[in-house]
């Protein structure tokens, strides 16, 4: 028995298909399969029942695979030791965010990440909140940028940042023109939202609750860029991040963005790791950064045109 067998057969109880995981084990199907028959052979039990229409783990197979994802955990905590132990900044991290941050936070995160930690190497994993949680508990991943709360006594968190929605209606809007609104001001407004999985779909929905708006029924879009065209096209209204918004991803004569007068709408930032991982002082160093970056991010030069006449209208003295 190998770990790496082990981690062919956490990896098909995972996806529970042998082209994904092998994939994801960066290896050949042929290859997966054989060596997880070379597995059964030795434990002289059946792991995995095989079909044409799918792939399914025995109960035995089942629970040898929750072992397995245990043991393959532990063993990365003695490499993270033994890391710490030779460079505790060196070696390399993986680091899971969710589709609607990673896109308009990792790249200035990467402009500075080399020159604070130039011997540490770091591999980015895109995908969904839950899929990243799982993945933190299998040990696919050391670390992960999730929005809170997590409720998971399993995990660290560590507060990175609280990054506000603003309100993104078409230009012909009746509220396109406000410098702030309310919650009261959404009252019944339509909002087009997220498919489910995504995490920025439920603090929208959240959003709903508390001011009386609600989903737009028709539509569900599968990224951020998805709603704001459908926004720019004059189909809608919806919530965005405000680092969705910054170097001009917003500005259009189309669609127009407009902040909430405080406290506003916000969803809060974390970076999130196992307990057990060894690696705490690397990942709170790498949460300072992380912070200080989204700080510039979210309080440098906004680009839209609205929020700068809204704060162009805080600024004015009072009549």
């Amino acid at each position: 028995m190998t770990l790496r067998e082990l981690e062919y057969l956490v990896a098909l109880a995972r996806y529970r298909h042998f082209g994904r995981a092998a994939e994801a084990c960066c290896v050949s199907q042929p290859t997966l399969s054989t060596q997880l028959k070379k597995l059964e052979t030795e434990l002289g039990m059946q792991l995995v029942e095989r079909s044409s229409t799918g792939v399914l783990l025995t109960p035995f197979g089942l629970a040898t695979a929750e072992r397995a994802r245990r043991i393959l955990v532990e063993v990365q905590h003695i490499k993270d030791a033994a890391q710490i132990g030779r460079d505790p900044e060196s070696g390399t991290v993986r680091l899971g965010i969710f589709p609607t941050l990673g896109p308009y936070l990792l790249p200035s995160i990467m402009l500075r990440y080399a020159e604070r930690f130039p011997s540490l190497q770091l591999f980015l994993i895109e995908e969904k909140s839950p899929n990243l949680v799982t993945r933190l508990h299998d040990g696919d991943i050391d670390v992960a940028l999730l929005a809170l709360p997590m409720d998971d006594d399993q995990l660290t968190c560590e507060f990175l940042f609280e990054e506000p929605f603003l309100f993104a209606v078409p230009s012909g809007h009746p509220l396109a023109n406000r410098t702030r609104i309310t919650m009261e001001d959404i009252c019944e407004q339509e909002l087009l939202l997220l498919e489910d999985g995504h995490c920025l779909r439920d603090q929208a929905l959240d959003v709903c609750s508390l001011s009386g708006a609600v989903e737009q029924p028709a539509f569900r879009a599968a990224s951020l860029e998805t709603l704001r065209h459908m926004v720019g096209a004059g189909l809608g209204v919806t919530l965005l991040p405000q680092l969705a918004t910054a170097g001009g991803k917003s500005a259009s004569d189309m669609l127009r963005l407009v902040p909430f007068v405080d406290p506003a709408p916000s969803r809060r930032i974390a970076l999130v790791w196992r307990k057990s991982s060894a690696r705490t002082g690397l990942y709170r160093a790498m949460a300072e950064l992380f912070r200080q970056v989204a700080d510039d991010l979210l309080h440098g030069p906004v680009a839209d045109p609205a929020l700068r006449r809204s704060e162009a209208a805080q600024d004015r003295p009072a009549a």
